[in-house]
Formats: structure tokens, C-alpha cells, sequence
């Protein structure tokens, strides 16, 4: 008999879970945000369903946040720490971001990298040139 854990390059979370109060999507898009407003700050994340393992620095991790089930790609983190919870089955940790993408590299982001089977922030919106 074994266990289930799972190794994801992507961190997605919510609000509730932990993604930063301080980026915000409409902000972005109108003055895009730059990586020395976070790059010294350590986030923290929490409650992740399920046993999960992200790769270590210097790795990358992918950044999204679900808004109501829609992923919306930020950018790039490192984690930092993990806590896994094997009574609860949750995951947490701190992260640092090393990579806020424009919000043209958002939309491509989106196109190249998700998995289709979840909607995608941008795909949801009628076609406006912002």
C-alpha cells in the first residue's frame, strides 16, 4: 500500500488561501505592477487540498490565482517552506514571487501553459483592447 502525493509546477490558490491582497487584476492592467514592489517580501499560503510538493529553488513554480474557478496567471515564485498536514490532507507554505508577468504576457500565458479543462481569466472576457 502506498501514498498519494502529488509534484505540481503551479500554484493556485485563492484569496482565502493566500494570494496577496496587494496585486489586483484591474490595477495591473491599467499600470502594470513591477517586481521590486515584491521582491524581498515572503508570502504565505494555506489549506491547499491534498499533499503537494512544488519544485524547489531555483526552480520556478507557476502563479495563478482562482478567482471562483477561474485561473488567472500572475507569474513566477519560488517556494520557500512547506508544510504538509497528512491528518488534514492540506498543503502550506511561504513563497516569494521572482516574476510578475505584463498583461500581455498574461493572455499568452494563458494560451501556452494552461490546461484546457479549467476556464481562463482572459477567455472569459469579451474582446476589449485595454
Amino acid at each position: 500500500m502506498g501514498s498519494y502525493i502529488e509534484l505540481n509546477d503551479t500554484l493556485q490558490i485563492t484569496k482565502a488561501q493566500g494570494f496577496p491582497d496587494e496585486l489586483n487584476i484591474k490595477e495591473h492592467l491599467k499600470s502594470p505592477y513591477a517586481l521590486k514592489e515584491f521582491k524581498n517580501k515572503i508570502f504565505e499560503f494555506k489549506d491547499k487540498p491534498e499533499i503537494r510538493i512544488f519544485h524547489a529553488p531555483p526552480v520556478r513554480v507557476f502563479f495563478v490565482q482562482n478567482i471562483e474557478g477561474v485561473w488567472l496567471y500572475w507569474g513566477w515564485i519560488q517556494i520557500q517552506e512547506l508544510t504538509l498536514d497528512t491528518v488534514s490532507k492540506t498543503t502550506s507554505g511561504k513563497y516569494k514571487i521572482i516574476k510578475i508577468f505584463t498583461p500581455e504576457e498574461m493572455r499568452k500565458a494563458e494560451k501556452i501553459i494552461h490546461n484546457a479543462k479549467n476556464k481562463t481569466y482572459f477567455s472569459q472576457l469579451p474582446l476589449i483592447i485595454v
